[in-house]
């Protein structure tokens, strides 16, 4: 009796010899997924893409004085950022570390998760390396990299004709 009312059973599995709804639909979404990732999903396994999906986004701007590179860096702590230049090459590192242990009367919670991530940007040549300041407030990253000068006066409107 309680055999029919479960689905997916062994003896419901055909019905007039076809597969049940529910057993072709998820058959069809694994295919989906399959078909899309393919056979195993990348995502799990592939460091290189792991490295994409946890390396926050970082806006560049430029202006006629500076140029300021600005991230979001929720759940990263000061101390576990690194900002540093080398030659024309700024390096932007860091790690996230997020801890949620809950214990109440009638249940235990405990969530992880951790990563690291680094992004280089290479730097044009007339910008003053020796006064780069960077700035990290209320999660947001800001590094601004005033210009010499000589690279402030050489901007110029180049007027595009169609």
């Amino acid at each position: 009796m309680l055999d029919n009312l479960i689905p997916w059973n062994k003896k419901n599995m055909l019905k007039k010899g076809n597969i049940h709804p529910l057993v072709g639909l998820h058959r069809d979404v694994n295919r989906l997924f399959e078909d899309f990732f393919g056979e195993e999903f990348p995502l799990l396994h592939d460091p290189e893409i792991n490295k994409m999906i946890l390396s926050p986004k970082f806006d560049v701007t430029e202006s006629n004085k500076s140029i300021e590179i600005t991230a979001e860096l929720a759940g990263v702590n000061e101390k576990d950022l690194d900002v540093s230049v080398d030659g024309n090459v700024l390096t932007v590192k860091g790690e996230k570390k997020e801890e949620v242990k809950e214990d109440k009367k009638d249940y235990h919670l405990s969530e992880r998760r951790y990563g690291s991530f680094m992004r280089v940007f290479p730097l044009p040549d007339g910008l003053e390396l020796d006064k780069i300041e960077a700035s990290f407030k209320n999660g947001v990253l800001k590094v601004a990299l005033p210009k010499n000068a000589e690279a402030k006066s050489t901007s110029k409107k180049i007027h595009v004709t169609s």
